[in-house]
Protein backbone atom coordinates (compact mmCIF):
# COMPACT_ATOMS: atom_id res chain seq x y z
CA UNK A 1 0.00 0.00 0.00
CA UNK A 2 2.84 2.36 0.86
CA UNK A 3 4.46 1.74 -2.55
CA UNK A 4 1.19 2.60 -4.33
CA UNK A 5 0.97 5.92 -2.49
CA UNK A 6 4.59 6.65 -3.34
CA UNK A 7 3.95 6.26 -7.06
CA UNK A 8 0.92 8.59 -6.87
CA UNK A 9 2.93 11.54 -5.54
CA UNK A 10 4.43 12.31 -8.98
CA UNK A 11 0.90 12.39 -10.42
CA UNK A 12 -0.14 14.97 -7.83
CA UNK A 13 2.97 17.06 -8.50
CA UNK A 14 2.42 16.85 -12.26
CA UNK A 15 -1.23 17.80 -11.90
CA UNK A 16 -0.37 20.89 -9.83
CA UNK A 17 2.29 21.93 -12.36
CA UNK A 18 -0.12 21.38 -15.27
CA UNK A 19 -2.85 23.47 -13.64
CA UNK A 20 -0.27 26.18 -12.90
CA UNK A 21 0.86 26.13 -16.54
CA UNK A 22 -2.74 26.30 -17.81
CA UNK A 23 -3.57 29.20 -15.50
CA UNK A 24 -0.26 30.90 -16.24
CA UNK A 25 -0.56 30.79 -20.01
CA UNK A 26 -4.00 32.41 -19.70
CA UNK A 27 -2.85 35.12 -17.27
CA UNK A 28 0.58 36.08 -15.89
CA UNK A 29 2.68 34.07 -18.38
CA UNK A 30 0.51 34.43 -21.45
CA UNK A 31 1.40 35.34 -25.03
CA UNK A 32 1.62 38.86 -26.40
CA UNK A 33 -1.38 41.10 -27.04
CA UNK A 34 -0.60 44.16 -29.11
CA UNK A 35 -1.63 47.71 -28.19
CA UNK A 36 -4.49 47.64 -30.70
CA UNK A 37 -5.85 44.47 -29.08
CA UNK A 38 -4.79 42.11 -31.86
CA UNK A 39 -3.06 38.83 -31.16
CA UNK A 40 0.63 38.32 -31.77
CA UNK A 41 2.14 35.52 -33.80
CA UNK A 42 2.68 33.68 -30.52
CA UNK A 43 -1.05 33.46 -29.73
CA UNK A 44 -1.29 29.94 -31.15
CA UNK A 45 1.70 28.75 -29.13
CA UNK A 46 -0.15 29.91 -26.02
CA UNK A 47 -3.33 28.12 -27.11
CA UNK A 48 -1.40 24.90 -27.77
CA UNK A 49 0.34 25.11 -24.38
CA UNK A 50 -3.02 25.60 -22.68
CA UNK A 51 -4.40 22.50 -24.40
CA UNK A 52 -1.34 20.41 -23.54
CA UNK A 53 -1.58 21.52 -19.91
CA UNK A 54 -5.20 20.37 -19.75
CA UNK A 55 -4.23 17.01 -21.30
CA UNK A 56 -1.44 16.43 -18.75
CA UNK A 57 -3.75 17.42 -15.88
CA UNK A 58 -6.38 14.95 -17.13
CA UNK A 59 -3.76 12.20 -17.46
CA UNK A 60 -2.66 12.90 -13.89
CA UNK A 61 -6.22 12.63 -12.60
CA UNK A 62 -6.62 9.27 -14.33
CA UNK A 63 -3.38 8.03 -12.74
CA UNK A 64 -4.76 8.98 -9.33
CA UNK A 65 -8.04 7.23 -10.06
CA UNK A 66 -6.79 3.92 -11.52
CA UNK A 67 -5.27 1.06 -9.51
CA UNK A 68 -3.65 -0.94 -12.32
CA UNK A 69 0.15 -0.41 -12.19
CA UNK A 70 0.57 -1.11 -15.91
CA UNK A 71 -2.02 1.50 -16.84
CA UNK A 72 -0.44 4.04 -14.49
CA UNK A 73 2.96 3.41 -16.04
CA UNK A 74 1.51 3.86 -19.53
CA UNK A 75 -0.11 7.13 -18.50
CA UNK A 76 3.17 8.35 -17.00
CA UNK A 77 4.87 7.56 -20.32
CA UNK A 78 2.13 9.49 -22.15
CA UNK A 79 2.68 12.43 -19.77
CA UNK A 80 6.40 12.30 -20.54
CA UNK A 81 5.72 12.56 -24.27
CA UNK A 82 3.18 15.33 -23.77
CA UNK A 83 5.67 17.26 -21.62
CA UNK A 84 8.33 16.86 -24.35
CA UNK A 85 5.83 18.27 -26.83
CA UNK A 86 5.18 21.18 -24.46
CA UNK A 87 8.90 21.89 -24.26
CA UNK A 88 9.18 21.95 -28.06
CA UNK A 89 5.97 23.91 -28.69
CA UNK A 90 6.89 27.58 -28.02
CA UNK A 91 9.47 28.80 -30.48
CA UNK A 92 10.33 25.47 -32.10
CA UNK A 93 7.09 24.00 -33.42
CA UNK A 94 5.05 27.22 -33.29
CA UNK A 95 6.91 30.47 -33.88
CA UNK A 96 6.99 33.35 -31.45
CA UNK A 97 7.28 37.09 -32.03
CA UNK A 98 10.51 38.23 -33.67
CA UNK A 99 11.65 40.75 -31.06
CA UNK A 100 13.50 39.36 -28.04
CA UNK A 101 11.83 41.99 -25.81
CA UNK A 102 8.31 40.69 -26.47
CA UNK A 103 6.32 39.11 -23.63
CA UNK A 104 6.21 35.69 -25.29
CA UNK A 105 10.00 35.47 -25.44
CA UNK A 106 10.76 37.06 -22.07
CA UNK A 107 8.03 35.52 -19.90
CA UNK A 108 5.89 32.86 -21.56
CA UNK A 109 8.59 30.68 -23.14
CA UNK A 110 10.97 30.52 -20.14
CA UNK A 111 8.11 29.94 -17.67
CA UNK A 112 6.57 27.17 -19.76
CA UNK A 113 9.95 25.54 -20.42
CA UNK A 114 10.61 25.33 -16.67
CA UNK A 115 7.11 24.06 -15.86
CA UNK A 116 7.12 21.45 -18.63
CA UNK A 117 10.65 20.32 -17.72
CA UNK A 118 9.48 19.81 -14.14
CA UNK A 119 6.45 17.89 -15.44
CA UNK A 120 8.79 15.71 -17.50
CA UNK A 121 10.95 14.94 -14.46
CA UNK A 122 7.89 14.22 -12.32
CA UNK A 123 6.32 11.92 -14.93
CA UNK A 124 9.63 10.10 -15.41
CA UNK A 125 9.84 9.56 -11.65
CA UNK A 126 6.28 8.22 -11.65
CA UNK A 127 7.05 5.84 -14.51
CA UNK A 128 10.09 4.51 -12.65
CA UNK A 129 8.12 4.06 -9.43
CA UNK A 130 5.18 2.30 -11.15
CA UNK A 131 6.34 -1.29 -11.15
CA UNK A 132 4.26 -4.12 -12.49
CA UNK A 133 2.54 -6.24 -9.86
Amino acid sequence: MKEKKRCLVPALVTMVLAVLAAAGVKSFAGPCVHEDGSFGVCHWAGQALFGLSIVIAAESVIVLWRKDAGLRRGLYLAMMLTALLGILMPGTLISLCAMESMRCRMIMRPAMLVLYALMLVSATTGALLSKED
